[in-house]
């Protein structure tokens, strides 16, 4: 019996370290992407919703590092250049989606780079793109669609329905829709011609839905339910045994501090509940932001709101003048600091210290256990 231990204790020793502790492999990979949702933008949102800091969902997540944001050729990033490189890898200039930065802004198409979403779709797995904002917009754009100006809607949605991999995104939910059938149209096409050739329908709201149908589009016009669209998505996408992808935006711009911390807090709980319902073993949960914005506490007491005097300041000054309360100072512009990358799952235990925003889709394809393309 002693023999038998020891002959296994040496067995053991002798096998490399990174085969003894092979990480897991993830089935599901959801992506949050809190737009402009930087460092500064969560502090203020856990002392807004909470009364402290640090006390947001995704704030105790353990694996956790501090992601670059920068664009190729500048500092600060726009959300174009800024999901390209979290969903391909590879940073691009602004304007440009999830092509190289080779392309000249609506003048010249870059080369094609492959994106998380369509490595996923060329797979068989199901995949969605769900956002509070207009639906053919740069962050959800970025997963599905190539184009060398982010303004081209109509040319990217089409590339929802006309994809190069795959059957095309299984679930797209989001505002924009007169945007973009006007968008569509100036092509020459009709949106719901398009695509009732591929077997789809476009509705108007996450409630229309019908319980049959595995792959919906909606295109709302002025809100859409978010936290009920993520419910209706995960099920139809969970139907497929292969595992999907999906990515959900949530707009924290703060622009307007009230609105955009808010909107920060409620997403926050959407990806609490979200995070109870899946399976923790098969789905890596991954939270990030493009960019970061020109938000700061700069003063105030914990006795007082932190956007003390807001109500007062806009009766007295223009949107888009910087807010100066006691507490809380914007200016309206993305800034270039790092900002926080947090997983949960299988993979999760990839995200460390100080990386590139591009290594956050090497996470997510290793997760996986996917090799890029060449080149990626």
């Amino acid at each position: 019996m002693r023999y038998s231990i020891a002959a296994a204790a040496i067995l053991l020793l002798a096998v490399p370290a990174s085969e003894a502790r092979k990480p897991a492999r993830a089935k599901n990979v959801i992506l949050f992407l809190a737009d402009a949702g930087g460092v500064a933008t969560m502090n203020a949102a856990s002392i807004l919703g909470h009364g402290a800091p640090q006390k947001l969902f995704v704030q105790s997540w353990p694996d956790m590092g501090l992601s670059d944001t920068s664009p190729a050729g500048g500092w600060v990033t726009d959300s174009a250049a800024g999901m390209t490189a979290i969903v391909t890898g590879v940073k691009t200039l602004n304007g440009v989606v999830s092509q190289g930065p080779d392309a000249v802004r609506g003048k010249k198409d870059g080369a094609m780079l492959k994106t998380i979403l369509e490595h996923a779709e060329e797979r068989g797995l199901s995949t969605g793109v769900l956002t509070n904002v207009v639906a053919a917009d740069a962050t959800p754009a970025a997963c599905y669609a190539h184009v060398s100006d982010r303004r081209s809607m109509g040319e990217v949605f089409l590339q929802a329905l006309e994809p190069l991999f795959g059957d095309g995104v299984d679930v797209v939910m989001g505002l924009g829709r007169q945007r973009i059938y006007d968008g569509v149209k100036e092509k020459g096409k009709d949106l719901d011609q398009v695509a009732a050739a591929k077997g789809r329908r476009i509705l108007s709201n996450v409630a229309d839905i019908p319980e049959s149908e595995a792959r919906p589009i909606v295109l709302a016009e002025k809100s859409i339910d978010l936290p009920a669209a993520a419910r209706r998505s995960i099920r139809a996408l969970s139907a497929n045994k292969k595992g999907y992808f999906l990515m959900i935006e949530w707009d924290t711009h703060t622009d307007d501090p009230e609105k955009g911390l808010n909107n920060m807090i409620n997403f926050d709980k959407l990806i609490r509940e979200i995070a109870g319902t899946v399976d923790p073993k098969e789905t890596l949960l991954v939270f990030t932001a493009d960019h970061s914005f020109d938000l700061r506490v700069a003063g105030g007491k914990q006795s007082d709101p932190l956007l003390a005097g807001f109500a007062e300041w806009k009766k007295t000054h223009k949107a888009s003048d910087p807010v100066k309360l006691a507490a809380v100072r914007v200016d309206h512009s993305h800034t270039g600091e790092e900002v926080v990358v947090a997983a949960r799952g299988p993979g999760a235990e990839r995200v460390r210290g100080f990386l590139p925003n591009t290594r956050i889709f090497d996470v997510m394809m290793a997760a996986y256990g996917w090799k890029a393309w060449p080149g990626k």
